[in-house]
């Protein structure tokens, strides 16, 4: 079995995922640039080589059974284990009115329901597949990618300002923390560590570029928390600051 470290990051063909698997694979990572879309897989995987990094393009849609087996076959043909997994692709859904604002009464359920689909169950769906896997390791790490609109603690606080109201994508977040909770008590004491991220307000096409950070500086937790060393946290919520409150 080959030394090299494995990767795999999903929604890795842009944007913050780009930039956590090009960090991953600065550290010498072999990275699965996990992608829906082909061509923009392929191009970010070339990209990626392009830079120096040993990338390799993995099929992937979130929302699909047969997708997720089948790239958690094809990385077990790869490389026969998997050390990282970073859940890292997500939606926000369409906004009920001018802005990004999600009014809660008046939410299409169907918008509710494809943002749990891909935020939360396919979270779920990818990172079962890849357990087996993820096994194999000496170290394995899981990283979700969340965000602070999840934590009830800060929306709830009046005095915080935490944005717009999103009603169907930040729920899905809060979701995530509880289910990342949940895989956490699952594997306690042992070598797995699970843990949340949160890259901050980075501009990216998912918020029209609306952001004071780049996505070189919201991936840096994921990168953090994918190469902890053994011992280190699990079941927590962190940004570049530290924890979160949930």
């Amino acid at each position: 079995m080959s030394e090299t470290r494995i990767a795999l990051v999903t929604g890795a063909n842009k944007g913050i995922g780009y930039e956590i698997a090009a960090g991953l694979g600065a550290l010498g990572y072999r990275v699965g640039v996990g992608a829906r879309d082909e061509d923009r897989r392929e191009d970010a995987a070339q990209k990626l080589r392009g830079a120096g990094v040993d990338a390799f393009a993995v099929p992937l849609d979130v929302t699909g059974d047969q997708s997720v087996t089948d790239a958690a076959e094809l990385i077990e043909r790869q490389s026969g284990r998997l050390d990282v997994l970073v859940n890292n692709a997500g939606i926000s859904g369409p906004p009920t009115g001018p802005g990004w604002g999600q009014d809660p009464t008046v939410l299409d359920l169907d918008v509710v329901r494809t943002v749990v689909e891909t935020n939360v169950i396919g979270v779920i769906r990818v990172t079962n597949a890849m357990l087996p896997l993820l096994m194999r390791s000496t170290s394995p790490r899981i990283v979700n990618a969340s965000s602070s609109v999840g934590s009830l603690t800060l929306q709830a606080d009046p005095d915080i300002d935490i944005g717009p109201i999103m009603a169907a994508y930040s729920p899905t977040k809060s979701f995530l923390n509880a289910v990342t909770v949940h895989y956490a008590r699952q594997f306690a004491g042992t070598n797995i560590l699970i843990n949340a991220a949160c890259p901050g307000l980075v501009a990216t096409d998912f918020n029209g570029f609306y952001g004071s950070r780049t996505p070189e500086q919201g991936a840096a937790t994921a990168i953090r928390l994918a190469t902890l060393p053994d011992g280190g946290p699990t079941g927590s919520f962190f940004n570049d600051a530290g924890v979160i409150p949930w």
